[in-house]
């Protein structure tokens, strides 16, 4: 019997007569019935949303921080409600979640686990954002920091956030917002309701004041005014679902990483070392990450790191959902799979680019298997980062490995969320601090994917959602 899972009106249970179906992306059974909401209901909800504000302004942040450990282990291991009249475990969770959105069991898990510490770990996690700021300050308005006489006001009474389909780990990213005392109102990705949900119910059971949560599942109309008018807003998606907002101060946009690995002259003798932690920067969470390497840039090399890369890759195929050993995620909507597959054999027709995992899959890239659609690992050696798939991304495990000299890398990458760089030389690395193309910067054989609680890899939370005033008292 499907979930009926209802939308939440600033913590409130509405049920639409509206309402949208989530299916098992294997075998097509519906899942779920998702009410919806209009633009017209966000609007109404928006006008009351300074009611929502005051309630979560009330709690203490020490006792927000509780609030967040707490939910955090409810969310792990409770069962927690799921429409009226029904409720969701653990193992159901994890089911549903890979049943719609093509995830296997185990990243749905590992996921479930990084959601629950970055909830464990808000005290860590706000240390980061705020540049270890005495969070009493938040509570009280003014106070001293480093000596000096310091005060923040809200940018916006709320947080409108617009999520993706593939992957729950991104709801990490809006948690910190409740504990900073700024309400949440969200809009699910399609395929991916339970995540949210889930997190919202996890918060309302450890005592977050409902008001300060919402979630509407809605069309682009709603999305939009989601966006318009919360204030402050997260908006997650590919190029075209972003580039809309991109340059609005008030939005801070979470689109493709294009995150690398970088090898210097220094340590390139040493490649065959690094293999492994490539390979797990491309392919770990089924490379669905904004922060996995989709390109690996090197000064020599690049045919045999290429080679090494295809033979560990290409092999990799679909497993069972519930295997521990699947690395692969299905797509949930296949037309996905069939257009990145169309647009890299496409471009492997460009001159000056080789597949090469080719020969080590011993098959098509795109499979279908139990009933699903997948993409199989894909690496292309490309003669130069003008080649058309030097420098893109894709949802699934691909990695263009290109030769660029040391000295044109920093010219040559582009913007990257993540860049991973491989070496020892200080005036290569001082290049490095100083880029402003590099969002988060590894020094040394850190996997792209590695997190620290307390180093924020897209954006600051508290700087977004917070300004700091000039203040004097007589």
């Amino acid at each position: 019997m499907p979930f009926d899972i209802p939308a939440l009106r600033l913590g409130k249970a509405y049920t639409s007569l509206e309402t949208t179906e989530v299916k098992d992306c294997r075998t097509g059974e519906v899942l779920a019935r998702v009410s919806q909401v209009n633009s017209g209901i966000i609007r109404k909800d928006l006008a009351k949303i300074g009611e929502s504000r005051r309630a979560l302004k009330q709690v203490p942040s020490e006792k927000l921080i509780d609030i967040c450990r707490v939910a955090g282990e409810l969310f792990l291991n409770s069962t927690l409600p799921l429409g009226e009249g029904q409720s969701q475990t653990p193992r159901q969770y994890v089911e549903t979640l890979s049943a719609t959105s093509g995830l296997p069991f185990a990243l749905v898990r590992r996921n479930m686990d990084k959601i629950a510490q970055v909830l464990g770990n808000m005290r860590r996690v706000l240390r980061g954002l705020t540049r270890s700021l005495d969070l009493s300050i938040l509570d009280r308005g003014i106070g001293e920091h480093a000596g000096v006489r310091i005060s923040f006001y809200p940018a916006a009474e709320c947080l409108g956030v617009v999520m993706p389909s593939n992957s729950p780990g991104v709801n990490s990213l809006w948690l910190p917002a409740i504990a900073l005392k700024i309400p949440v109102l969200l809009k699910p990705g399609r395929e991916e309701p339970w995540s949210p949900f889930r997190l919202i119910q996890a918060l309302m059971a450890a005592g977050c004041p409902a008001e300060a949560l919402g979630f509407y599942p809605t069309d682009h109309e709603g999305a939009a005014e989601l966006l318009r008018g919360c204030g402050r807003a997260l908006v997650f998606g590919d190029q075209s679902t972003t580039a809309p907002y991109a340059g609005n101060p008030a939005i801070q946009v979470h689109g493709p990483g294009y995150s690398k690995i970088l090898i210097a002259e220094d340590q390139i003798e040493r490649w065959p070392d690094h293999i492994e932690l490539i390979a797990s920067s491309i392919a770990d969470n089924g490379g669905r990450s904004c922060i996995n390497a989709s390109a690996v840039v090197v000064p020599k090399y690049a045919a045999e790191i290429a080679t090494a890369l295809a033979q560990r890759l290409g092999p990799v195929a679909p497993q069972p959902a519930a295997d521990d050993r699947a690395m692969l995620s299905a797509f949930a909507n296949p037309k996905m799979a069939d257009a990145i597959d169309a647009m890299i054999t496409e471009g492997l027709t460009a001159p000056g680019a080789t597949e090469m995992t080719a020969i080590y899959r011993k098959g098509a890239r795109k499979v279908a298997f139990e009933g699903a659609t997948y993409l199989r690992p894909t690496i292309v050696l490309c003669e130069s980062f003008q080649h058309p798939l030097a420098n893109r991304e894709f949802l699934f495990p691909y990695a263009s490995v290109v030769e660029v000299p040391q000295t044109d890398m920093l010219g040559q990458i582009g913007h990257s969320l993540v860049v991973t760089a491989i070496t020892r030389d200080m005036a290569f690395r001082q290049s490095l601090l100083e880029s402003p193309l590099i969002e988060r910067l590894n020094l040394g054989a850190i996997p792209t994917m590695q997190v620290s609680w307390d180093q924020p890899h897209e954006g600051n939370l508290f700087d977004f959602l917070y300004r700091r005033r000039a203040v004097e008292i007589k």
